[in-house]
């Protein structure tokens, strides 16, 4: 088979839907129309109106007259926000807010497991509940298109299937335990830098096929209640007025029936928001306050649009249950069960890249161990800009070594390098004498705490470097410069090799970091993530074999960044970076409340072209044959699996058919552990170009040493098709296939042809 990169027309999406046939999913949220009609019988127009837009910083109105609670949203998607003031963004600071930070959503995804995924919802939604919140924004689930993204820590992976999946279970997870998910940010927001304005130029089919899947099955397998649109433009449009988005695809074609939020300051109209169908404006009433009053007043927008509006805002409302505001923050929110998830998925997150054998650590003889790297001891539940945790507590990775092996072994530790905002993303305005005088204080200070490091390490038996970037380095509102470690680390751990070569280097960060001089330095190499209130305890736990590591990359991690396909073509970045829509957004409502008075927004025209189609990630790598680092999937462990036997129940298959594909892995080693099988699609002779391979199907599955485990995946093949930009609809490339089963993408170790016929 030859693969090419399809030269799609890069021309605005047609909004036509000519295949209505095909089943539209039927939301629960139906069931309320009948009791909803009777509601807005009884409304003042001024009262709809209210429901459509904030009445606090977090807050839309109900209508008490009627016993139709407020709403009440809980921000975000890895720990319930602290307390706001109304109308601020400064902190009530309430006693009992404090929340447990779970790992971030790179963390959730190293896990592949939507078994845990769900558990992690749970969580969230019985938190939220104790502080009496209806809605949760969360979870975040735009696909990981460039590995500087800023937010690719908060997102879940570059892979379409995996993120649907855990997406999918996240919100079943939130919604069973009594709380809204509100699902963002509605789509394609790929990117920090002039994220308020900055117009994505994709075709159809690379939209449907990777971008949008995620939220697709948020909607149609979980019945998703909120959507946030995102701040930025698809195909010319503001996604919060976006009517392929909003109407042709997520109400008409999937059959949405809750309610969308704007994302916070990311509403840009009156009329045309609230017809293409935007709920509620946050956290204002700029657009749909008098605005729209007036609109509908004179004749501008019907009073049925309107009507439709509170509709779906009130399917949502009589769905979930408000919480009496005398029974809310009673307790602390954080509480033991939570806490043990958070552990659970932080365990199962940890990624091994590398061991030559050096782990898990020997205690026998009490070895001096130096803990060296800022990232031992920082904290990562707030730091930069956007969501964070007031949490209850944090363990850091100093801390959980020193809780589990504190009496077994000799920790000292050096900082090693200072993780100053001015190294990072966060630069503030400064004279040329104050540049020159920070540099100097700068130099000696880095200069001081490498010497203080290469000190610690010529003294140990193990150097455990606690590296990796930060919440300042990696942050919503701009996307990182480079995947470069900041703060100097490469030349740090340099001068420790130099004393010291037995090292294990520990990345907590939330996204790719560049490996070319760390990798052949360490004897270990493991990614612990912004991993949360137990983050801590679990790395001890990974380190010292109580636990065997079995996370497995939810991304490429590429040998330089320019390999990626977003840069090898130019696509990003695009030009000068402006300011942020949501960092103005929290100045200009902090100077309003301090002077009535707000600051006006700078826009952006440059756009973003997605020519690289469907090859995001390693769909990119594998067909344009590029060597990376590390294969998307991948993750060793304390022992070896072997697979064999692979067998399908069919050789042919129709396209209402599943394929179910069996195999058996075999626990080699004497560890008990985790293995994630992965199932990926090679099309030997289709119609239509298609990359390399995509992930269809996967199991995490733990076997004991000596176990041995038949596993059977089943694969819609409906699951398969692509969409045709000439039907704007699914349809089926029915070919030879060969289905791929491996431990990574990488790591193809069985393989099956079978036919798709009609």
């Amino acid at each position: 088979m030859r693969i090419r990169l399809s030269l799609f027309s890069f021309l605005p999406v047609i909004l036509l839907v000519t295949n209505l046939s095909a089943q539209v999913h039927k939301s629960a949220l139906l069931q309320y129309d009948k009791q909803i009609d009777g509601i807005i019988g009884k409304m003042t127009l001024e009262e709809k109106i209210d429901m459509l837009h904030g009445k606090f910083m977090f807050v839309s109105a109900g209508v008490e007259r009627l016993g139709i609670a407020d709403m009440r949203y809980a921000d975000g998607p890895f720990g319930i926000r602290e307390e706001m003031q109304p109308n601020s963004w400064s902190p009530l600071g309430w006693p009992n807010d404090k929340a447990t930070f779970f790992p971030t959503g790179s963390a959730l995804a190293a896990t592949w497991s939507p078994e845990l995924a769900y558990k992690y919802g749970t969580g969230l939604a019985r938190e939220a509940r104790l502080r009496g919140k209806d809605m949760l924004l969360g979870p975040a689930i735009n696909i990981q298109r460039i590995p500087t993204g800023g937010r690719t820590y908060e997102y879940l992976s570059e892979d379409p299937f995996l993120s649907a999946s855990l997406a999918a279970s996240y919100v079943k997870g939130v919604q069973d335990n009594g709380v809204a998910a509100c699902v963002k940010h509605y789509a394609l927001n790929n990117q920090e830098n002039n994220r308020g304005s900055v117009d994505v130029v994709i075709s159809e089919r690379a939209m449907h096929e990777i971008y949008l899947a995620p939220f697709r099955a948020a909607v149609e397998d979980a019945d998703a209640y909120g959507i946030m649109p995102a701040y930025n433009k698809v195909n010319g449009a503001y996604c919060s007025e976006n009517d392929y988005l909003l109407n042709t695809v997520l109400r008409n074609k999937w059959g949405f029936s809750g309610m969308t939020i704007s994302d916070w300051g990311g509403t840009h109209s009156t009329v045309n928001s609230v017809i293409n169908v935007l709920n509620v404006e946050m956290p204002s009433k700029q657009y749909h306050g008098q605005s729209l009053l007036d609109a509908v007043k004179n004749g501008e927008v019907s009073e049925e649009i309107i009507n439709q509006r509170v509709r779906e805002i009130l399917r949502v409302r009589l769905a979930i249950k408000p919480v009496p505001e005398n029974e809310a923050n009673k307790v602390m929110t954080s509480q033991p069960k939570q806490q043990k998830i958070a552990y659970e998925v932080a365990c199962k997150s940890i990624i091994l890249l590398k061991n030559d054998g050096i782990l898990p650590i020997v205690l026998e003889k009490k070895p001096v161990i130096a803990v060296i790297g800022a990232n031992a001891t920082q904290i990562m539940a707030t730091g930069g800009l956007g969501a964070g945790v007031k949490t209850l507590y944090e363990i850091t990775p100093l801390e959980g070594l020193k809780n589990r092996i504190g009496d077994k072994v000799e920790i000292i530790y050096a900082k090693g390098y200072e993780a100053s905002a001015a190294s990072g993303n966060m630069r503030t305005r400064r004279t040329p004498e104050e540049i020159e005088k920070q540099n100097i204080e700068r130099n000696a200070t880095i200069q001081k705490l490498a010497q203080e490091a290469v000190d610690v390490a010529s003294k140990a038996d193990l150097v455990l470097f606690i590296g990796g970037d930060n919440r300042m380095v990696e942050t919503e509102g701009s996307d990182r410069k480079d995947i470069l470690l900041p703060y100097g680390q490469d030349e740090l751990l340099k001068k420790i090799a130099a004393v010291n070569p037995k090292i294990v280097t520990v990345l907590v960060s939330g996204g790719p970091n560049d490996l070319s001089i760390i990798k052949p330095l360490s004897h270990a190499l493991i990614i612990s993530w912004f991993n949360g209130t137990e983050g801590g305890n679990a790395l001890a736990d990974i380190l010292t074999g109580k636990i065997s590591p079995a996370g497995r990359l939810p991304f490429t991690i590429p040998l330089k960044l320019e390999d990626s396909p977003a840069y090898t073509l130019g696509n990003y970045p695009q030009g000068t970076r402006s300011s942020d829509i949501f960092a103005t957004l929290v100045a200009k409502t902090d100077s309003a409340a301090k002077t009535g008075q707000g600051t006006a927004l700078k826009s952006d025209p440059n756009k973003a072209y997605y020519s690289e189609e469907s090859l995001v990630g390693y769909r990119w790598f594998d067909t344009k044959n590029k060597p990376v680092m590390y294969p998307f999937g991948y993750g060793l462990t304390y022992t070896t699996f072997s697979y064999s036997e692979i067998k399908t129940d069919k050789q042919s298959y129709g396209p209402d058919g599943t394929i179910k594909v069996s195999f058996k892995i075999k626990n080699a080693g004497k560890v008990e552990s985790d293995e994630v099988a992965q199932v990926y699609i090679h099309r030997i002779n289709p119609t239509v170009v298609w990359p390399a391979k995509e992930l269809k199907a996967f199991s995490r599955v733990t076997l004991k040493p000596g176990e041995s485990r038949s596993i059977t995946l089943s694969i819609p093949v409906k699951n398969l098709r692509y969409w045709n930009e000439i039907k704007h609809d699914w349809d089926n490339d029915l070919c030879r296939i060969e289905l791929e089963v491996g431990a990574s993408s990488g790591d193809i170790i069985l393989k099956k042809e079978i036919q798709l016929n009609r």
